[in-house]
């Protein structure tokens, strides 16, 4: 509820300086007229907007930096990503997306515009004859393959010294030290709880959804990373997996509770129609609870830093003035968003075991007591 609160403070604020720094700038125009606003558009610089959208949205390439050249030209240090493209009128094309050089140049009658590749005619203009394809290796995707094979080299690692013996017959070692408690955490806080005697069937699918979520949240609060996880398409993706997982699961039982509820009869159809809505709810709330916190914090934290520019837009001193406050700042929201990555990758995985655990849940009767021993005393 804390993180809640510091999150919506922290974007009010920001919301409250970008009103009065947009007046001032306005009030200028007005004053100085079209010498004013020149001069204004030439001081500009930064694009606080340009920069948090680059940074939260998905690209052809990794973008590190830029360094200051000649005549107020940057040049951006990148790292370019293979770009490959299916026409039905021009067929396959793979090429590196240097090749676009940053959205200034044309590749075999290609263009980037605002992140997007487009068909262009000999003119440059787009050439709406020609459908694309994009499937591309944007930073998203080299960014889950790379988390794909963290998450594989670790699990074996971690499985082949349990095979010699390691961690059976004597004290765990390495690696196995950090993840093992994880495994045991999701196994007996997660998984039992919420599973019961099931729990093994459905165990691997929760242990894969956590680290997977857990290690694209790490690597996204790497500098110069891709924000996977505050991506809405990676989240419905894990939504979807989710929400197939808990259809083929359910019994009898659950569906006996959607299509007849035990309630009274006027009031049947309306339950009916809300436990047939509440199958989409869960898995889009999980989406949306995902997304939402791994965006808004990666926002906060641009918001923070780009204060700084915009101050010193203003008069430099003030930005020096003021980088103390707005780096120690964002070095705090930093280190909250590293155990943000961790909470919301087990509430993740937490609600889908709960949501799994209603689907296949069996029917309770009076005077019935599961999973006690023989000798068990009931008061």
């Amino acid at each position: 509820m804390k993180v809640s609160s510091l999150k919506s403070f922290a974007v009010a604020s920001f919301s409250l300086f970008m009103i009065l720094f947009s007046n001032v700038s306005l009030a200028n125009d007005d004053q100085h007229g079209d010498q004013g606003h020149a001069a204004t558009e030439e001081k500009k610089g930064f694009d606080a907007n340009k920069v948090i959208f680059d940074h939260v949205l998905d690209a052809h390439e990794y973008h590190f930096l830029d360094i200051p050249g000649e005549n107020g030209h940057s040049k951006p240090v990148t790292l370019p990503l293979p770009v490959i493209l299916y026409s039905p009128q021009r067929g396959f094309d793979v090429f590196m997306s240097s090749k676009f050089e940053h959205g200034h140049a044309i590749h075999n009658g290609y263009k980037l515009v605002d992140g997007k590749v487009i068909a262009v005619d000999a003119a440059g203009a787009k050439d709406e004859s020609v459908k694309v394809f994009d499937i591309s290796l944007t930073r998203n995707v080299v960014q889950m393959l790379v988390a794909l094979i963290v998450l594989v080299w670790i699990m074996t690692s971690v499985a082949k010294k349990y095979k010699k013996g390691i961690g059976v017959k004597k004290a765990p070692t390495g690696l196995q030290n950090a993840v093992e408690p994880v495994i045991t955490f999701v196994r007996d806080e997660v998984a039992k709880p919420n599973l019961g005697h099931r729990y093994t069937k459905f165990l691997p699918l929760l242990l894969t959804i956590f680290f997977f979520i857990l290690i694209n949240n790490i690597f996204g609060l790497i500098p110069g990373s891709a924000n996977v996880t505050g991506n809405i398409a990676f989240t419905a993706v894990l939504g979807v997996i989710s929400f197939l997982v808990i259809i083929f699961s359910a019994n009898k039982h659950f569906w006996s509770h959607i299509f007849n509820p035990p309630v009274p009869g006027f009031v049947k159809p309306i339950m009916v129609l809300v436990e047939f809505l509440s199958i989409f709810t869960k898995p889009f709330a999980l989406i949306i609870r995902l997304f939402a916190n791994m965006l808004a914090g990666h926002i906060i934290i641009i918001c923070l830093i780009s204060l700084i520019f915009i101050f010193g837009g203003l008069k430099a001193a003030i930005g020096w003035g003021f980088s103390p406050i707005s780096i120690g700042f964002s070095v705090f929201i930093f280190l909250i968003e590293i155990l943000v990555a961790f909470i919301q990758a087990f509430i993740f995985t937490n609600l889908t075991a709960v949501f799994i655990g209603q689907a296949i849940e069996e029917t309770h009767h009076d005077g019935e007591h599961h999973d006690l021993p023989d000798d068990a005393v009931i008061i």
